[in-house]
């Protein structure tokens, strides 16, 4: 855990102690182990095939922290460590992390000046017995420039010259590469698709697209048999003329195979779709996602498309603007009623066809503070505030919407901050945690979770049933919490209906298992 990271604790009362707070959830505690680095970030949780665990992160040291390599923890399916391992490893330029087929995956991006070319190369080992290889799967021409990778896919800069970023599917199993790059009149866009064996499945030249746009892709969404990647992302036009009613970007969704590829734009008149997320529903292509009324990026309910898998044709389109229980949750009776920097954390079908998904307002902040020697330093805030949850009917109708009040701020590791949430049954489970010991009322209908200042934290479970009715209980007391839990990055287990949950403070660590009934 990173200074300054938000607590979100879990409760520790033995080892292995399992117990009953709400009647369809029931919590397992792993032992406490001890632990080297006491500066780390969470980089991947996954499941080691035989029901056990295998966890990654980066570690940090030094008077100034610095990353200085990756330590791997492998649990069983009782939490026990059954073993960890350091893999030092400086200066190197991490970009994602996954557990598949047996090993640990690590991309990372790197120069060669000897190839003139960037280089997404991979450093991967069995987790039963480590030992890392290296191996370079793809290498791009280029000449170096100061910020490569775009991390940031909601504002992306495309006059650096070259421009790369990676989009994994959920489920870790495919992830894309796309790369741009621009030298005076000539730009070329090449979308590069790997599997989680890194086998290259497709290459595609997308350069004919960006001669009239650059693509800012933020979301991706595979066919069962990898044989279709779907992209969805902003389209930024270079040379259209805008009035003053009008935007600067379209969204749309690229389908590309290893023979064709689609592109559809999402634009209806007055509309302007925002952060939109593709998702199969049995066969069904689906787009959800928010809209405005304005081009000023104040969302006024939620959007719904329903599209040709093979051609991107729309068949169905349809805005459902936020209900008035919604509006009331978040606002009360305010007059400035600003809905926007909403960030998707989940979507999920149910068996019914239903869509039941959560957003979460986030943003971030900056300021210039004084440091323990005398200097200024620019300071970013990464604020999680409230929670968005809504149920669309298997037509694509607004059956209900709730805004869960939060406020968090933190300027370290976001594993602590935010929340997580599962579905089950049409009921959505959401984790969260304060420092007090009950939400605030507003008023009869709305509550509000606050981040607090105590060291130790109460972990509340609050439910949405199929009809959007709110409870909400303390599952976690202060009293008894030890270690804070990363509760925003769980190991979702959709075929046991479990979650994982890492917990860290300092050297000590564990393992937390929340299984919904």
């Amino acid at each position: 855990m990173l200074r300054h990271g938000i607590c979100i604790v879990a409760w520790f009362i033995g080892i292995f102690c399992t117990f009953a707070q709400e009647e369809r959830v029931t919590y397992t505690i792993g032992e406490k182990f001890n632990d080297k680095y006491r500066y780390s970030n969470m980089l991947a949780m996954a499941d080691d095939g035989n029901e056990g665990t295998v966890v990654v992160r980066a570690y940090y040291t030094g008077i100034i922290l610095r990353p200085k390599g990756y330590f791997i923890e492998h649990y069983d399916k009782n939490l026990q460590l059954v073993s960890e391992f350091n893999y030092k490893l400086k200066d190197a330029n991490f970009i994602d992390a996954y557990v598949r087929n047996g090993q640990v995956y690590l991309l990372f991006l790197e120069y060669s000046f000897k190839n003139n070319a960037y280089q997404y190369e991979v450093h991967r080992s069995p987790f039963v017995q480590f030992e890392f290889t290296r191996e370079t799967i793809l290498s791009i021409a280029s000449e170096p420039v100061e910020q490569p990778f775009d991390r940031n896919f909601y504002n992306r800069n495309f006059s650096s010259g070259f421009t790369t970023s990676v989009l994994f599917n959920d489920e870790k199993s495919a992830f894309a590469i796309t790369t741009h790059y621009k030298k005076r009149k000539v730009g070329q866009h090449t979308i590069f698709v790997f599997d989680s064996n890194l086998n290259k499945l497709m290459e595609h030249d997308f350069s004919d697209e960006v001669e009239e746009k650059n693509y800012a892709f933020e979301n991706i969404l595979f066919s069962s048999d990898l044989k279709n990647v779907y992209l969805v992302g902003k389209a930024y036009f270079k040379k259209k003329r805008f009035n003053v009613t009008e935007r600067k970007f379209q969204y749309e969704m690229v389908r590309i195979s290893k023979s064709d590829r689609s592109v559809q734009a999402f634009y209806t008149e007055g509309k302007f779709p925002e952060a939109l997320k593709p998702i199969f529903r049995g066969k069904d292509l689906l787009c959800v996602g928010f809209y405005a009324d304005r081009k000023d990026n104040r969302y006024n309910g939620i959007s719904y498309f329903k599209l040709n898998p093979t051609s991107l044709e729309i068949e169905t389109s349809k805005f459902n603007p936020f209900s008035e229980q919604f509006m009331l949750d978040k606002f009360g009776r305010e007059d400035d009623k600003s809905i926007k920097d909403l960030v998707f954390k989940s979507m999920d079908a149910t068996d019914s066809g239903n869509i039941l998904f959560n957003a979460e307002e986030y943003f971030t902040s900056s300021s210039v503070q004084s440091n323990s020697s005398g200097g200024r330093v620019m300071v970013t805030r990464y604020h999680h505030n409230d929670i968005i949850s809504a149920k669309l009917s298997a037509a694509g109708d607004l059956v209900w919407a709730r805004n869960i009040n939060k406020t968090e701020v933190t300027q370290g590791d976001g594993a602590y901050a935010s929340y997580s949430a599962y579905t089950k049954d049409d009921t959505t489970y959401f984790f969260i945690s304060t420092s007090a010991e009950n939400p605030q009322q507003l008023s009869d209908d709305r509550i509000m979770f606050k981040q607090g200042l105590s060291r130790n934290r109460n972990v509340f479970l609050i439910t949405l049933d199929e009809n959007g009715l709110m409870k909400y209980t303390k599952v976690i007391d202060d009293t008894e919490a030890r270690l804070p839990l990363m509760v925003s990055q769980p190991y979702l287990d959709r075929i046991h209906d479990e979650l994982l949950f890492y917990a860290k403070r300092g050297t000590k660590k564990q393992l937390v298992q929340v299984a919904v009934k």
